[in-house]
């Protein structure tokens, strides 16, 4: 076990059950916040049969959380003491149980993908009509109002399809997303219900403060306002089009939380990539981060920045790159990361080509453990010409994996994935044995942390870390995104550059393409994106430069920092 930090032993000791927690990415924060609920459990701050909340907003993140803390807690003290969710998941609990306080059916259909975006693809909607109908319906659904209150909202905006989708939305008896956290706070606006669930947890503790909205905090405070330990870093706000409003919920914070921890120190990264994540410092708001043991570092890291005529030969040239790192050290994680995942399709192209070095796309939908372990054991009992033959192959894989008795809403949508990616690949000819041997995650190595080339976007990236990231697709356009217009927009687009480049631990790349072709067959010309100027004051080497640090680095101390 490593030895906590001076912060990390300073937020395990923190006496009182609220507390806010500044922490940049790669300083530690998941293990601060294992140790903190250690600390809150041996003092006895929450006393049996009182539980800990632990929220986080993803089921790789609960994971994450739940495996440090059984590095300090014993599997039955963590059954027994702690509760770890994401935010659906906690609404998913709390709907079943209370619906009916509501006037709802607890037995309504869950969540288990866009099903707005579903709609609006079967009714052949373009591309600015299904934006405004989803951001009509996720706006309206974000305040504390009733089904009838929803509807009557959406009738003063006048959107035709987002009313007809509302309506059917009732008419199946099912909730969306944004219906399940809507209805957790109206719930838990019943003073008996919240009281319950207060004297239920005796603390809560969320993960990445500045991811939530508005109207998760409300849940949040219902539950345990005064008892919250609250971590994340403003820098790191990258939610803005789910209706995370960072600087709003930070204030709430402060006012409701009186002490705050501050970490200034990677643990994570060498100093140039610090360097580079620090430039964009004006843009994010972030703190400027120093590194913990700079001469630790072999060859001293890695920044560089390059520029193509084509993404077809930025993505070549990006997959040799990672070829290139992982042929001198073949433990390693490479991750190729875009903005979007059809930005990154070149470089997916030509990871491809590469068959004797492993690669993962993050986006198969089999990254969840709980996904994992359901899909691993149905491929094992199904037999891919019946699946092929039935009338509904996705109805008969639903069936296969019993797939309506999956509580978890995330868990839930990850599965939908899933099986289209497992139908996908039956009717490209695999075995379901083959497939088996593709889904990694949940053995002894899972995929998160398996070496090879990691293919993947931004977002589905935060939290995670990599031996060396390229970041493809630093263009106009594409980060910042060509929807972003305001400036609160464009400084979120800022910080999603940012949390790709700190995703880095050894070495990152940033690389754009000045004609980048669309799916169907147009190209579009790019100017590289306006905050790859910031990054010049790291120095970044450009493509010869890079080819020659590779050649001459002590390849032999690297794999084993």
């Amino acid at each position: 076990m490593i030895a906590p930090t001076p912060k990390q032993v300073e937020i395990r000791d923190h006496p009182g059950l609220g507390l806010l927690v500044v922490a940049p990415a790669g300083c530690g924060k998941t293990e601060a916040l294992a140790l903190r609920i250690q600390g809150l459990i041996a003092r006895g701050d929450v006393v049996a049969p009182r539980r800990i909340l632990v929220t986080t907003f993803s089921n790789r993140a609960r994971d994450g959380i739940r495996e440090r803390l059984s590095a300090y807690l014993t599997p039955n003290v963590i059954r027994d003491r702690l509760s770890i969710a994401n935010f659906h998941g906690v609404a998913a609990r709390l709907f079943r149980a209370h619906a009916r306080t509501i006037g709802l059916d607890p037995e309504m259909v869950m969540p288990e993908g866009n099903w707005v975006l579903e709609q609006c693809r079967e009714g052949n909607l373009s591309f600015q009509e299904s934006s405004a109908v989803q951001r009509i319906l996720q706006q309206t659904k974000l305040e504390k109002l009733s089904d009838s209150e929803v509807m009557e909202r959406l009738t003063q905006l006048g959107n035709r399809k987002a009313i007809e989708y509302e309506k059917r939305r009732l008419s199946e008896n099912r909730l969306t997303y944004d219906d399940l956290l809507r209805s957790a706070e109206l719930i838990l606006a019943n003073d008996e219900v919240a009281e319950l669930y207060r004297q239920h947890f005796g603390a809560v503790v969320v993960d990445e403060f500045q991811d939530l909205t508005p109207q998760q905090l409300r849940v949040v405070n219902r539950i345990g306002f005064g008892r919250t330990t609250f971590a994340g870093d403003l820098a790191q706000g990258i939610y803005g089009f789910t209706g995370a409003k960072p600087a709003e919920v930070d204030a709430a914070i402060r006012s409701e939380t009186s002490t705050e921890i501050r970490f200034a120190e990677s643990h994570r990264s060498s100093p140039v990539v610090l360097t580079m994540v620090n430039s964009l410092d004006e843009l994010t708001g972030g703190d400027e981060l120093s590194c913990a043991d700079p001469d630790s570092w072999p060859s001293g890291g890695l920044a560089g920045a390059v520029g193509f005529m084509t993404a077809e030969q930025e993505g070549r040239w990006a997959a040799a790159t990672a070829v290139a790192i992982l042929s001198r050290a073949p433990r390693q994680r490479v991750g190729i990361i875009a903005r979007t995942g059809p930005r990154r399709r070149f470089a997916d192209s030509a990871v491809a080509q590469y068959n004797d070095y492993q690669s993962f796309r993050w986006d198969d939908g089999v990254m969840d453990t709980d996904t994992a372990r359901l899909l691993k054991a149905m491929l094992k009992t199904i037999d891919s010409t019946r699946v092929l033959e039935a009338d509904n192959p996705i109805e008969y894989l639903r069936e296969a994996i019993t797939f309506d008795a999956i509580p978890e809403p995330r868990t839930r949508e990850s599965v939908h994935d899933a099986l289209g990616w497992t139908l996908d690949l039956l009717n490209d000819g695999e075995t379901p044995a083959a497939i088996r041997m593709r889904i990694v995650i949940g053995d002894t190595g899972t995929l998160l942390t398996a070496p090879g080339i990691h293919l993947l976007t931004g977002h589905v990236g935060k939290g995670q870390q990599f031996d060396w990231v390229i970041v493809v697709g630093a263009d106009e356009g594409t980060v910042p995104d060509f929807r972003a217009e305001s400036q609160a927009e464009l400084l979120e687009e800022a910080r999603v550059l940012s949390v790709m480049i700190s995703r880095a631990r050894h070495g990152v790349i940033v690389t754009n393409a000045l004609a980048v072709p669309a799916a169907n067959g147009r190209v579009f010309n790019r100017d590289p994106s306006r905050f790859l100027r910031y990054l010049q004051v790291a120095n970044p080497l450009d493509a010869p430069a890079i080819v020659r640090w590779i050649d001459d680095a002590d390849w032999a101390a690297i794999s084993n920092r």
